[in-house]
């Protein structure tokens, strides 16, 4: 008989923990004599007094040190494994402030905008998260959120562009205004965000009629759902890049992004309300659509339907379930789902869109909605944690933390979160099962 999957993941935290405790001690032992005065300070805010948490850096490093040694130690023994397993737990949250501490060794840096740093940055992942929750577990492969970003980006900056150059004077002039009131860097009125909100809709809309061509190719045509989902990725790239050559570089617009809200009341809470309730409308949509996208595969007749077609379509058939229909509209909306997180890159971010913008993103997002094992808040965290690996990457340039005197490179920065990716999508997670219909064309 085999070793079950959850003893191995067990020795590999074992494993990992050992090995880092081990390095702790081993790095920052002989600076408890040099630098032992030395301290982080993390701040939570901005202004004159903003709250600040002093920590001594080596002192607190051989703490963590300990306490990964302890952990890696208990989750070898199978009579500690309860203890283990709660210590694993503590020690893998502890290891996202431990980082930060580390790198603001005698320096200080704001922790809040680093949470919020990495809020924003994951909306795009959580976003593509979701789209592919909808459509895997309808029982359709979508490799293709990648493509469906690209595209949403980049037609949807093409349709702001074009209304703001040709529509936005005469719209004004319908306000009374003059047109260039639109030009100012802030108190704009709300009508100049007219066009910038249908570029908005555009690229979910084109989201959308990706995932039907997706639909088409590997629902109606029965074509495998890999290679289909792998020609919308390079069709996405070829289009979006033949676009941008022939119009977006001719035209000039752009610039723009859409604003930054406060929700009233709740945007005052201490340190809550700068992160949750301070931000731009695709941020707030995609926490909304945690929430409700956790009720409907879970608490609806719909959800129910949407799992019964992926895990069982004949049964699911049986009972009177569409399930052509069924998985049509589920892709239908991951595509939307997409294409809105296409335009977080190019109308909510940067104001502009470049060839290849989304960066991968799409199959991070793939590798988030393994994490959470195909749940939108379990998909939630794993976004999440690839976003802090990226806003970490950020953070560790501004501080410019060292290793053994020299400068960390640029490079080793910037692959952060796609070696976080790899990891995650090695095992370490535990074995993620798909939903059983997974990638099966269904002929009635």
């Amino acid at each position: 008989m085999g070793v079950p999957a959850s003893s191995n993941r067990q020795r590999i935290f074992a494993w990992f923990f050992l090995g880092v405790g081990a390095l702790l001690l081993i790095a920052y032992l002989p600076a408890l004599r040099t630098h032992a005065d030395q301290v982080s300070r993390l701040v939570f805010g901005v202004g004159p007094n903003p709250p600040r948490i002093e920590f001594p850096t080596v002192l607190t490093m051989l703490l963590l040190g300990l306490l990964y040694l302890g952990t890696g130690l208990l989750s070898l023994f199978p009579t500690t494994q309860r203890v283990g397993n709660a210590l694993v737990m503590v020690s893998l949250i502890s290891i996202f402030p431990a980082v930060l501490i580390a790198a603001a060794a005698g320096k200080q840096t704001n922790a809040l905008t680093m949470i919020s740093e990495t809020l924003r940055l994951g909306t795009p992942l959580m976003l593509g998260a979701l789209a592919g929750i909808f459509a895997e577990r309808s029982g359709v492969v979508n490799i293709a959120i990648e493509g469906k970003m690209l595209m949403g980006a980049a037609f949807g900056f093409a349709a702001f562009v074009f209304l703001e150059i040709n529509a936005a004077p005469s719209l004004a002039a319908s306000f009374g205004q003059e047109p260039s009131v639109c030009l100012a860097t802030a108190g704009k009125p709300l009508f100049c965000y007219i066009p910038i909100g249908i570029g908005v809709l555009v690229a979910m809309l084109t989201g959308g009629l990706a995932a039907l061509l997706h639909g088409m190719l590997s629902i109606s045509f029965r074509t495998d759902q890999i290679i289909s989902g792998t020609v919308i990725n390079i069709l996405a790239i070829g289009l979006t890049s033949y676009l941008r050559r022939t119009y977006l570089v001719e035209v000039q617009g752009g610039r723009v992004t859409l604003p930054t809200l406060e929700i009233p009341i709740l945007s005052d809470i201490p340190i809550l309300g700068a992160l949750l309730f301070t931000g731009k409308p695709i941020f707030f949509t995609m926490l909304v659509l945690v929430v409700v996208a956790n009720l409907v595969i879970f608490s609806t007749r719909w959800g129910l339907r949407l799992r019964a077609v992926g895990e069982n379509p004949r049964a699911a058939d049986t009972l009177g379930v569409d399930v052509i229909r069924t998985r049509y509209l589920n892709l239908l909306m991951s595509g939307l789902i997409a294409g809105l997180g296409g335009a977080w890159f190019s109308l909510e971010t940067v104001g502009n869109f470049d060839d290849g913008m989304t960066a991968g993103k799409g199959f991070i997002a793939l590798a988030a909605m393994i994490f959470g094992k195909w749940t939108p808040f379990g998909a939630l965290g794993g976004a999440m944690l690839f976003a802090y690996t990226e806003a970490l990457g950020t953070r560790f340039q501004l501080l410019q933390v060292e290793l053994m005197g020299w400068p960390l490179p640029v490079q080793f920065l910037q692959i952060l979160p796609y070696v976080t990716t790899i990891i995650v999508l090695a095992g370490v997670i535990g074995r993620a099962t798909p939903p059983a219909a997974i990638g099966q064309p269904y002929e009635k």
